[in-house]
């Protein structure tokens, strides 16, 4: 271990003690250049899913990169988000118990919300928001081409939306949103290009067309007519974003810094990152996370305050008191537990950023 991380352990430890969710800024900055270049050479407008950071400041960062706008998971971090003066916002699921307690018309009245919806149901309740609000609201129809999650499935029933959302005068047709499967892009392209057709005979036109995900950066641009991209793991990366091939070790920004405990045995040990820290999403994947410094060390288990080491493989095993780096399977679940993140560059501490949106129930 090089003598300039040893001293950024020691000044973690006495400013802020363990677990420490720890970015660097140097390579968050990198991801977000790849990012922006990626969909920049694809012709397409890159808008950042900030579920991962949940922060202005870094969203901030990703607008001055070139990103137009941002998406959001929940409308209470897009408020967060437009609390900060960030106003070009689309919201990529059905906000039915936003809409129906006001806060979705709140939020509207102050700045044009673009939303998606799958259902007549969601539409009936943006529309009554939308006149609540005094304002028009831009709406995306979700549609489904393999992960089978939300989104109509059959071009048809994109279509039907479109007319509801046409006929109603507090409604705008926005487009058309995607999130197709890794193997799932010429089904995809056939479903654009049907819907297309149908909207065509009506006279409408999907002006947006958004494709998403980090690990969809493999067929980034591989959709005709798509308009912009959505992608929030590649700012910080993880295990899953490695394991998809879409980073390295080297590209992931976010580490939890933990201490060894307890060595209760000679093939054991104890952090102290637990599931409040590391989260319980294995993301499909082995264990909990990857210990840089012991790669070979595995966390089998977890307890709310402690992680639970496998050291058989280890031919160097930790020692009590030691420091350890930790990148999570999953690392948007692994920020939301955390209310501010400790930023360095160069193995110095240089600010802490506060995760604002986090814990949004609507």
């Amino acid at each position: 271990m090089s003598a300039t991380t040893t001293t950024l352990k020691t000044a973690i430890i006495k400013e802020f003690g363990t677990p420490c969710p720890v970015i660097d800024l140097d390579i968050v900055e990198r991801n977000i250049a790849r990012a922006q270049k990626l969909c920049d050479d694809a012709g397409l407008a890159n808008r950042p899913h900030i579920k991962t950071h949940k922060s202005p400041i870094i969203a901030k960062l990703q607008i001055a990169a070139g990103a137009r706008g941002i998406t959001c998971q929940k409308l209470g971090e897009a408020k967060v988000m437009a609390d900060a003066g960030i106003t070009d916002i689309t919201i990529a699921t059905n906000l039915l118990g936003a809409a129906r307690s006001g806060t979705l018309a709140e939020l509207q009245s102050r700045i044009g919300l673009k939303v998606c919806a799958d259902n007549p149901v969601s539409l009936q309740y943006y529309a009554d928001a939308a006149a609540q609000a005094g304002r028009a609201m831009d709406v995306m129809i979700e549609c489904d081409t393999g992960q089978k999650r939300a989104g109509v499935e059959t071009p048809r029933e994109a279509i039907a939306l479109a007319e509801i959302i046409n006929a109603n005068p507090w409604l705008n047709f926005a487009g058309l949103l995607f999130y197709p499967p890794l193997d799932g892009w010429p089904k995809t392209q056939t479903f654009f290009d049907e819907t297309t057709a149908g909207l065509a005979g009506l006279g409408m036109k999907a002006e947006i067309i958004s494709t998403g995900g980090t690990p969809n950066f493999v067929n980034i641009g591989k959709l005709n007519g798509a308009t912009e991209h959505r992608a929030g793991t590649c700012v910080f990366n993880d295990l899953m974003m490695i394991d998809a091939k879409v980073a390295t070790l080297d590209d992931c920004a976010f580490q939890i810094f933990t201490s060894v405990v307890s060595r209760g045995g000679s093939e054991r040990g104890i952090l102290d990152a637990g599931s409040k820290t590391l989260t319980a999403d294995t993301g499909g994947l082995d264990g909990f996370g990857r210990i840089v410094e012991h790669p070979k060390a595995r966390i089998h288990k977890l307890a709310e305050e402690h992680g639970f080491l496998d050291l058989t493989d280890c031919t160097d095993k930790p020692e009590i008191g030691d420091i350890v780096r930790v990148i999570p399977n999953h690392v948007c679940v692994a920020v939301n537990m955390v209310d501010q993140l400790v930023a360095v560059r160069g193995n110095e501490i240089v600010e802490v950023i506060p995760v604002a949106a986090r814990g949004m129930l609507v």
